[in-house]
């Protein structure tokens, strides 16, 4: 006894246009074994950048030629089970990181930026996108006049981390580059994040954010020019979050406002935000 073929999903000429998991098909009430395989191992590739290990030494060679001499600090989270398990430890640095940054503070000539990049939940993101996103927003910056702080790489840390970094070396603005919690299919994935005054007591109202930073995502060249239109608006208008507005008519051209309702510029949920507190 012979069995036809499922009929194609109708939908299966959208798939060209989008990674999302749509038109999978079915065989009789199940997916098709095709199906099941890809889910097995895009859940298996989100499991390996999570516990994948992070290298910041290498990335920190890599990086050197682009920013000279980056330092290489740590959270207070020992380990990768730790920093999974303890996300109150990943939001600070260890005593020893703390105490390097601090030797480092001159409040005569306080940076205009601190750059900090982590594998916060994927290693594989940090590693990969962070070198051609610095190296097309690094020049720029430099041309536009920002005064750099050195280049932190830290490992295991946690969004809130950038606040303490930045609070430390007395900097105006603070930029956190950090690889997201993997989804199906999206284990490379880095977020952005950046936030005025960064300081004890930020909230995620006061950051913005520029997420699902990969190829086939938003490219890490074109990210860099929605980061640096970002940071050139907070720096002028002094105030980031949810105060800082994106024009409807120009994504680069950003206003400042204290309305309640004020969007940020860029669509990251609370969801988003939250993959790294």
């Amino acid at each position: 006894m012979s069995l036809e073929p499922a009929p194609p999903d109708a939908w299966v000429h959208l798939r060209r246009h989008t990674a999302a998991r749509i038109a999978l098909g079915r065989t009789g009430g199940s997916l098709p074994t095709r199906e099941q395989l890809t889910f097995a191992v895009d859940h298996a590739l989100a499991r390996d950048a999570v516990n994948a290990p992070f290298d910041p030494d290498a990335l920190a060679a890599e990086l050197g030629r682009l920013h000279a001499a980056p330092l290489v600090l740590s959270s207070a989270a020992r380990d990768g089970p730790t920093f999974l398990q303890r996300p109150d430890l990943g939001s600070k640095l260890s005593d020893h990181s703390a105490v390097r940054l601090s030797v480092l503070d001159d409040v005569r000539f306080p940076p205009d930026l601190v750059v900090i990049v982590s594998n916060g939940l994927s290693a594989l993101a940090a590693q990969k996108q962070a070198p051609p996103l610095l190296e097309v927003l690094l020049p720029r910056l430099r041309a536009a006049g920002f005064a750099l702080a050195p280049l932190c790489i830290v490992r295991h840390a946690r969004m809130a981390l950038m606040d303490e970094v930045g609070a430390l070396l007395h900097a105006r603005l603070a930029l956190m580059l950090i690889g997201e919690r993997p989804g199906l299919g999206t284990p490379d994935s880095l977020g952005a994040y950046l936030v005025y005054e960064p300081r004890s007591g930020r909230t995620n109202a006061d950051r913005n954010c520029v997420s699902n930073i990969r190829p086939a995502g938003l490219p890490p060249a074109t990210a860099a020019g929605k980061i640096f239109a970002l940071l050139t608006a907070m720096r002028t208008l002094k105030l980031s979050g949810v105060a800082l507005k994106e024009s409807t008519k120009s994504p680069t051209a950003l206003t400042g406002t204290r309305g309640p309702d004020s969007d940020g510029p860029e669509d990251c949920d609370e969801q988003s935000l939250n993959h790294h507190e």
